[in-house]
């Protein structure tokens, strides 16, 4: 079969047992450090795809994905969630009324927020209901005065099902001040967990319980709450529901109240991805010693390619193809591996666990209690094709160092 010559030399070069035993050493330890890099590189990033799918699933399970919101509290909300079920990305539309706070309980006090929901929908748009360590959601009963709060909270105040505490909101008065304060007795009817810092500022009462306290009539609410099936188009989706329904309607989405965390978490994986980036290149750039130290035990025999006619293009191409097939050999068994690390990583740790009697993750510290991880091919294809490109600038010098030798000045002492 027919090969250009430049490949051929170059191939041969890459699999030849040499005579100088380091260069070879230097060669398999450059393919193996880039295999190593690309597998921590595909390893740790699909563990952070895998915590950020569990903050996303956990929180954004919690908070509304988008709210829409009239200018006065909604006498009869029916009308607005269904027409924002018209739209193909809203799944579900539910009553909601969202409040803020103080919670107050043996002289201890800690900011919550309030939501005001419907028990008997709220699990078309929420994920609390699976997530109830004591009590149960649908013990929030109008007129009761019954609250739901996270685990953190009732921690922080040794709370118990069956407990009481007041909640202080701020009223809109004729006082000098403008606003006093207005304090509600409640009754803790559930502990939610989510594992997420919402177990510490996020609490539920009933919808009617909310209007009462708002002065408002019993059944009037704040706004609907919309679960969409795409998270990132509630700005989108929101807004065009809002716009259909009237200037006097709003729309409010995750983006407002979770965007600055999410930001922060993809700038994390972003800055950590470079830093990992850093070994790869490392160990790329391993490839120009050993392609000098080639290039300085083949002189005469590059001089001897030139006297019988190989131009300095096919010296050079001949280095190249030497180079980027240390790299691409290293690159693609660092994928192989990373992406076999990265489906089974989770298993691992449990069998360390089992192994060792130690919880590397225990849920009472971190909010997840296995380590995720999600193989993205997209990070995969990125990593493997900056694995391909560093190895391959790695080959120019020392090719076009090769490129410059001469024939008479290699072989004077041949």
């Amino acid at each position: 079969m027919f090969r250009p010559l430049s490949i051929f030399i170059g191939a041969r070069y890459t699999r030849a047992k040499r005579r100088n035993h380091f260069i070879s050493f230097i060669s398999m330890t450059s393919m193996i450090g880039l295999a190593l890099g690309v597998l921590a590189m595909i390893v740790v990033l699909s563990v952070m795809n895998g915590f950020q799918r569990e903050m996303s699933s956990r929180i954004l399970g919690m908070v509304p994905h988008a709210t829409i919101l009239g200018a006065r509290p909604l006498d009869d909300w029916q009308p607005v969630a269904e027409a924002a079920m018209k739209n193909p990305q809203v799944v579900a539309a539910v009553p909601f009324t969202e409040m803020e706070g103080m919670l107050s309980y043996k002289g201890a006090m800690q900011p919550i927020q309030i939501s005001g929901v419907d028990p008997a929908r709220e699990g078309q748009v929420s994920i609390v209901a699976d997530h109830i360590v004591q009590g149960r959601l649908d013990d929030l009963k109008p007129g009761e005065f019954g609250v739901v709060v996270g685990e953190i909270t009732a921690r922080r105040f040794r709370l118990n099902v069956g407990d009481k505490l007041t909640l202080i909101v701020p009223e809109v008065s004729t006082a000098p001040g403008g606003i006093t304060p207005r304090m509600q007795r409640l009754n803790v009817v559930g502990v939610f967990k989510v594992g997420a810092e919402l177990d510490g500022s996020m609490a539920l009462i009933h919808m009617a319980d909310a209007a009462q306290m708002q002065h408002w009539e019993p059944n009037q609410v704040q706004s609907v709450r919309l679960k969409l099936k795409d998270l990132y188009s509630a700005p989108q989706v929101s807004g065009a529901i809002a716009t259909g329904l009237g200037d006097q309607f709003k729309a409010d989405d995750w983006t407002h109240t979770q965007g600055s965390l999410f930001s922060a978490m993809k700038m994390e994986k972003t800055m950590i991805g470079l830093l990992l980036l850093m070994i790869v290149a490392v160990a790329a750039f391993n490839i120009i010693a050993t392609l000098i130290m080639v290039v300085n035990d083949k002189g005469a025999d590059i001089a001897i390619l030139r006297t019988i006619g190989a131009t300095p293009r096919q010296i050079m191409t001949i280095f190249m193809v030497q180079g980027t097939v240390i790299g691409i050999v290293g690159t693609l068994i660092g994928g192989i591996l990373g992406v076999i690390a990265a489906i089974n990583v989770s298993a691992l740790v449990g069998w360390l666990e089992r192994v060792t009697g130690q919880h590397i993750f225990t849920s009472d510290v971190y909010f997840i209690s296995t380590l995720p991880s999600e193989l993205q091919w997209f990070d995969v294809a990125l990593i493997c094709t900056a694995g391909f490109t560093l190895s391959f600038l790695a080959t120019l010098y020392p090719a076009w160092r090769a490129a410059q030798i001469e024939p008479a000045y290699a072989l004077r002492y041949e």
